[in-house]
């Protein structure tokens, strides 16, 4: 690889993750058994301060277990953002439910309540808060729609490790939550997943489902269909390093972002730098650039192609899933009571995000702002 160039993200991978893995290998425990399974279930829900976790084989499968196991499905709808990773609303379809788009906030793009007030129908069953780009939802008023309606509130966690709500850790603020590990994520165990709950019975049907439902007490006996999404052992030796230099990984983004904020890009040309609410501590995931109203896709994808031309990697802000042909059909809502979702279309045409990787030097970082600041003057002056 062209060592000038600057990827979006990278893995932070060390010498415990190596001690891990090996011992995992040389145990001869590689495959849906070993001790590092249960050890990462245990600090993870320690890490989240939550009652149970159940690590599975990706984020995708976190959200369909998740749903299923609340007896989600056909003729069911669930409310969702239209701005996010598509994973959400096709965990939704995979459970054969109905996935109804409420608009974002402008700047942060978590979910508008508003909105999601508004979307509530005979047929809502559930909500998926997502907490977009590390940045947590607002979930008090989640919770308390989810009680006034009787919905099953599920947080999707997938870029936010360790984020903070009213200072609360995400993961154990709904019914249940799920988690991504995929590589370019703060924590990785490469592919990899977690299903995190209150309940010891909604853990138990995760775990019952995950293994092919196959009957704890009978083995080789399934009284109904099961999936295999079950994480390796290997994956999860990989988890538990992470998870044990979660600070120092941690520390090292934030570092970036707030090197980024010191080279004056926040406010110029009025654009944003990872906007947040003032009751959200967001995980440093990704270094996000949120563009002023006045320009659009076309500006920003200008921007992205000559950085990129520089050894610069960006990427587009999540389309709009609504928009995408498999889910153009569905029913979309915003604050009030509109199908058109005005935010959520405006976000995603503004925003982008540069290299995030927690290696990145300070040279790198004055490089890549300094080159940003260039591609945004020719818009400007």
């Amino acid at each position: 690889m062209n060592k000038l160039f600057l990827p979006v993200s990278e893995p932070d991978i060390g010498k415990l993750e190596e001690e891990l893995v090996t011992q995992a290998v040389r145990s001869g425990w590689v495959s849906s058994l070993g001790k590092f399974i249960s050890e990462f279930e245990t600090g993870f829900s320690s890490f989240c301060n939550a009652n149970y976790s159940s690590a599975v084989s990706n984020g995708t499968t976190a959200l369909h277990l998740a749903l299923i196991s609340r007896g989600i499905g056909p003729g069911d709808e669930v409310i969702i953002p239209s701005m996010t990773f598509v994973a959400t609303a096709s965990a939704v379809l995979h459970a054969g439910a109905i996935p109804v788009f409420a608009d974002c906030v402008d700047d942060t793009g978590i979910l508008d309540n508003l909105a999601v007030e508004k979307a509530i129908s005979n047929k809502t069953k559930a909500i998926i808060a997502v907490h977009l780009y590390g940045h947590p939802s607002d979930m008090d008023q989640l919770m308390k729609l989810s009680e006034d309606n009787n919905l099953f509130l599920l947080e999707d966690a997938a870029e936010a490790h360790g984020a903070l709500y009213k200072g609360r850790k995400v993961g154990s603020l709904g019914h249940m939550a799920t988690f991504s590990f995929y590589g370019n994520k703060i924590m990785t165990t490469g592919e990899g997943g977690m299903v995190l709950s209150s309940s010891s019975d909604d853990d138990k049907r995760i775990r019952f489902l995950r293994d092919h439902a196959m009957d704890p007490n009978k083995r080789y006996w399934h009284s109904e269909v099961g999936y295999n999404y079950r994480m390796t052992n290997l994956q999860a030796a990989l988890g538990v390093a992470q998870l044990q230099r979660f600070n120092e990984v941690n520390s090292k983004r934030k570092r970036v972002l707030q090197q980024y904020k010191q080279q004056g890009l926040e406010g110029l040309f009025g654009i944003k730098i990872n906007p947040r609410s003032s009751w959200a501590d967001p995980a440093p995931w990704l270094v996000s650039i949120v563009l002023p109203l006045e320009l659009n896709s076309k500006e920003r994808d200008i921007i992205c192609t000559e950085l990129f031309k520089k050894n610069i990697d960006t990427r587009p802000y999540f389309y709009p899933i609504h928009q995408m042909p498999p889910y153009n059909n569905y029913r979309c809502v915003n604050k009030d009571g509109k199908g058109q979702l005005i935010n959520t279309i405006s976000l995603s045409s503004r925003g982008f995000n540069l290299p995030s990787s927690p290696n990145l030097s300070n040279d790198d970082i004055v490089r890549v702002s300094d080159l940003l600041k260039k591609e945004l003057e020719r818009f400007f002056l």
